[in-house]
């Protein structure tokens, strides 16, 4: 039980309440490499794209807005712009953290990992332990001892809009296809290509209670190409689920979008869904996961959906994850850097 686990349990609660309620994973606002100058860990980078954000969020009619995410263990916790932050460091005591780091797996470096939270302990404002405690009992502490929030009533405007060039590849799906998995893979392939690339999930950068749809993912979307353009990125990958392509070619008018449908077999796609709704997820800590604790009838509904439209379909069936990756390219341009000049 961690940050992510608590902020999406006060996300709910506080949704459960009635208040106009967003979630973002800030790390996901800071995938893309290479890393810019003087921004180690990109923290300076994530702080504008939160921003950036959370003026939308806010002009859609969020009342709050909950961030789990880890702060730089030398400049602290960054201003965000169009927020009255609120912060709250959990803590656990180094043998509860070591065996937690331990039970989650991979590439985290335990020593780094403590030695981080050892600075983090010794920082100033609000600390909540969370060793012994339930995630219930933590989010209750959290809310108890911030007494957050405070909202004001919502006050929707029109969302900002962004025109700024590059090139986006939206990976959409059915539930379960491996939207995520084929993405990163894709984000490595690119940067190793030597290419400044990014990665983001569409879900994870835009969840609010109540749903607001594809307008508002394609708006948030929008708000951290700007931010990652900006800091020399030249190519997006995007996952997520797309009802409507169009929002997002209208919300990146002038970047160059393609639009991936990955599919795969109804058999394929129940047996991952029920092992996902098991647990058995491969991108362990993302929150929202809506597969989770699902019973068989509801998982045979949701990968019964009508599948997308897009520029090109991918089949994701019984291959490997480097071999769809490789298809994908093979139809977009995010390969042929050397071929012609860079926008």
């Amino acid at each position: 039980m961690g940050k992510t686990t608590v902020a999406w349990e006060v996300f709910e609660r506080l949704a459960g309440r009635g208040l106009a309620t967003g979630f973002v994973d800030i790390d996901q606002l800071g995938m893309c490499l290479p890393e810019p100058a003087g921004d180690p860990g990109r923290y300076r980078l994530k702080a504008r794209a939160l921003g950036a954000v959370t003026a939308n969020f806010r002009d859609a009619g969020a009342q709050c807005l909950v961030v789990p995410g880890v702060t730089d263990p030398v400049r602290g916790i960054e201003a965000v712009a169009n927020a009255e932050l609120t912060t709250c460091l959990l803590r656990a005591d180094p043998t509860e953290l070591a065996r937690r780091i331990t039970t989650r797996g991979g590439a985290t470096n335990l020593i780094e990992a403590l030695e981080h939270a050892e600075t983090v302990d010794r920082e100033p404002g609000l600390h909540v332990d969370t060793t012994g405690l339930t995630v219930t009992e933590v989010a209750d502490r959290v809310l108890a001892q911030t007494g957050w929030p405070d909202p004001r009533e919502p006050a929707p405007r029109p969302l900002r809009r962004y025109s700024d060039p590059g090139e986006v590849l939206l990976l959409c799906g059915p539930a379960a296809v491996g939207k995520s998995t084929v993405g990163w893979q894709v984000f490595q392939q690119v940067q190793r290509s030597g290419r400044n690339a990014a990665f983001v999930d569409l879900d994870q950068i835009s969840f609010h209670r109540p749903e607001l749809g594809d307008h508002f993912r394609a708006a948030n979307l929008a708000a951290v190409w700007h931010t990652f353009r900006a800091a020399g990125t030249e190519c997006l990958i995007a996952v997520g689920p797309l009802e409507d392509p169009e929002r997002y070619r209208a919300a990146l008018p002038a970047a160059t979008v393609t639009v991936c449908c990955l599919d795969a077999g109804r058999d394929i796609l129940l047996d991952r869904a029920t092992r996902r709704a098991r647990g058995e997820s491969p991108a362990p800590g993302l929150a929202g996961d809506l597969l989770l604790g699902q019973p068989p009838d509801r998982l045979r509904e949701i990968v019964g959906r009508t599948r997308g439209t897009g520029d090109l379909r991918v089949d994701t069936g019984h291959r490997p994850v480097d071999e769809i990756a490789d298809e994908v390219l093979r139809n977009t341009l995010y390969l042929r850097a050397g071929n012609r000049p860079l926008r």
